[in-house]
């Protein structure tokens, strides 16, 4: 059944392609998803610019099987993601540090940037915050998508996984928006919407080494030595929180899935038994950010803001930001170009594009204070 969750042990990264394909292979294997030809979108967790032992993004080795074994099973993988950090070219520096760019290079695979990709503005049927949203098109174009996560903590949902990985298909904009909302169960919500249109075909977890303690990005490495597959990212959820020894129904991404039909409170597992594997990871301390009042959040969030402008002096009026802006923020007034900051994504593209390096980066007051905090 597509509930089931495969569990295989694995103590390091040096046999990664043996376990992953044992995984999948528990739970029926890439035929049942893959045809020929099928482009095939292998999403990672690639946060940040950390290496690969820091634990904060899925490790390279976890990719690289993946990449074989697609191009086995007759698809076309790519490889996709939009770093959460604000400051441009932070998705070119998290694929480069942490080793993600020379798997991709290695396997002949296309890299790609969701930042820079650019984004589809479509609806979303039943949603509960976010009846649009401005989704990768890298993901739209893909036959098949295949969630790479790694087994961590996280400040807001406690837990992120194989559900929350498809966090990075939205630009940086909207992940904002999905933070001010502040309640955790309120932002679990949001990220089912973000789900409900971008659900995975299947996904293979990297818990061979886990973070604990301040996830996402600040916690602790613990080795967890397991690799998970399943074709339900909420399934896999359910399982990889448990041994993590987090309560599945306290996860609000979890809960929100549930209650939305996506997923099973109680899935079969293949392989390894969950007890056997069960480590208590210490959990995080939730951050400054989600202990303090969801208004005080939403107000001093809204003065938070750091955005592309467009130098005047240095602009030779191109057209390159325009023609790749998906968000079509960009306007030409009294012959200047100009950012319209309610229609701008944040996707930074403009930035990365300029042949003239005529895009520069305005802070607010507050972020000024912050960042150079």
């Amino acid at each position: 059944m597509g509930d089931k969750v495969s569990i295989v042990a694995c103590d390091d990264y040096s046999k990664t392609r043996e376990y992953v394909e044992k995984a999948i292979k528990l739970i029926g294997g890439l035929k049942s998803i893959i045809f020929k030809g099928d482009r095939v979108l292998l999403k990672p967790n690639v946060l940040a610019a950390r290496k690969p032992e820091d634990a904060v993004t899925t490790h390279p080795s976890i990719v690289a099987a993946m990449c074989e074994l697609v191009q086995e099973a007759g698809g076309i993988p790519v490889i996709g993601d939009g770093s959460g950090m604000i400051h441009p070219g932070a998705t070119a520096d998290a694929f480069r540090i942490s080793g993600i760019e020379d798997v991709a290079k290695k396997h002949d695979v296309e890299l790609i940037n969701f930042q820079t990709a650019g984004y589809a503005e479509i609806d979303v049927p039943g949603a509960m915050h976010f009846p649009k949203l401005h989704l990768s098109k890298a993901v739209m174009d893909a036959d098949v998508i295949i969630s790479l996560p790694k087994m961590k903590t996280h400040e807001l949902t406690y837990y992120t996984g194989a559900v929350k990985n498809m966090f990075g298909a939205l630009p940086l904009r909207t992940r904002k928006e999905m933070h001010l909302l502040a309640e955790r169960k309120l932002f679990g919500e949001a990220v089912i919407d973000l789900y409900s249109i971008a659900k995975p075909h299947l996904a293979v977890m990297d818990g061979v080494v886990g973070m604990e303690g301040n996830g996402p990005s600040h916690g602790s490495p613990v080795k967890t030595g397991v690799i998970m597959a399943s074709y339900d990212s909420v399934s896999l959820d359910v399982i990889a929180s448990g041994i993590m020894g987090i309560n599945p129904v306290t996860v609000p991404t979890t809960i929100a899935a549930l209650e939305r039909g996506f997923g099973e409170p109680e899935p079969g597992v293949i392989g390894v038994n969950p007890e056997d594997v069960k480590i208590n990871y210490k959990p995080s301390s939730g951050g400054i950010l989600f202990n303090i009042p969801p208004f005080m959040t939403k107000f001093f969030g809204r003065y938070f803001e750091i955005r592309p402008k467009i130098d005047t002096s240095r602009c030779v009026l191109c057209g390159a930001c325009a023609m790749n802006c998906s968000a079509h923020a960009i306007e030409e007034i009294d012959k200047h170009l100009v950012i319209n900051k309610e229609k701008c994504i944040l996707c930074y593209c403009c930035r990365e594009l300029c042949p003239a390096n005529a895009v520069d980066i305005e802070k607010s007051l507050l972020a000024k204070i912050i960042t150079k905090r």
